[in-house]
């Protein structure tokens, strides 16, 4: 008796995939009706579709965007609650790591401004162990102010004006001191600030009002100047930052050079910062 070897080649009447003929497939894509194997199937909301259909789809699907041309930031706001988990771990780990090791390596002092210049953005992310309030109420205005300005920044630009912010909140405080002091300074205070000048310049750009807004800077910036563990000159520094950074994002020209423009803009923010610390650190 003898025995046939079967053919590798599926036979005529098997469907095959379009992408792999060698392959049969028994599942038709729910938009075209061809063929798909596994490797091309996509899920779709009924059925499946085959990896060209939902490619196609995605070219012609238009693209969403913020009123300032990042990506559509739908649902909640992600960075500003990522921004918030990262300060309560950092904070709990300040409480759990001996020796103070967390606010030893990573607070920011202006002797450290030209050794260590990370500091400047990392103190952002650290608050005083002494008084609890400091992180409750940082950590409870950025969740205000995150959810209206995440929106209509985009997730990364929102992002990138916070740590522009928190930046310039230590740039600030380096050059409003008059001498250098090793006394380390902490908190999302001037990151803070910053969403405050963010959220005036935006709001002007909107058209909208204005007035509540300058009541609360007022009436935060004033508490600086009344009590002695507050440091203004971050509150000042992020505030004046923040506003620069927005600025640039808001007044972009529209158009296919805006991102562009608004990232070019966002970084000459940073090297303005950057050559206001040399000038301070090598005036001494």
């Amino acid at each position: 008796m003898s025995y046939g070897i079967p053919s590798a080649e599926p036979s005529a009447d098997v469907p095959v995939c379009p992408r792999h003929p060698d392959r049969p497939s028994y599942v038709r894509c729910q938009r075209c009706g061809r063929p798909a194997c596994p490797e091309c199937q996509r899920a779709a909301a009924v059925g499946f579709q085959c990896i060209d259909c939902v490619n196609e789809q995605k070219r012609s699907t238009p693209e969403y965007k913020s009123p300032y041309g990042g990506a559509l930031a739908i649902g909640r706001p992600l960075v500003t609650y990522l921004i918030i988990g990262l300060c309560v771990l950092v904070y709990i780990l300040q409480w759990v790591l001996p020796g103070d090791v967390i606010f030893q390596n990573f607070a920011f002092a202006n002797v450290f401004a030209d050794s260590e210049p990370w500091r400047m953005l990392t103190s952002a992310f650290l608050h005083s162990q002494g008084f609890l309030l400091h992180i409750v109420l940082n950590m409870y205005t950025l969740w205000i102010f995150g959810q209206a300005l995440e929106p209509l920044l985009g997730r990364i630009r929102f992002l990138a004006v916070y740590l522009i912010s928190a930046i310039g909140g230590s740039v600030g405080f380096l050059l409003l001191t008059p001498d250098r002091p090793i006394v380390g300074v902490v908190g999302a205070s001037g990151a803070i600030f910053g969403l405050f000048g963010a959220m005036l310049v935006v709001q002007r750009h909107r058209g909208g009002e204005t007035k509540q807004l300058w009541v609360l800077i007022a009436i935060n910036g004033a508490i600086g100047f009344f009590v002695p563990s507050i440091a203004w000159q971050a509150h000042l520094g992020g505030l004046i930052a923040g506003g620069l950074a927005a600025g640039v994002i808001a007044y972009a020209p529209r158009g296919k050079n805006q991102a562009l423009l608004q990232s070019g803009g966002l970084i000459l923010v940073v090297a303005l910062l950057a050559v206001a610390t040399w000038v301070r650190v090598t005036a001494g």
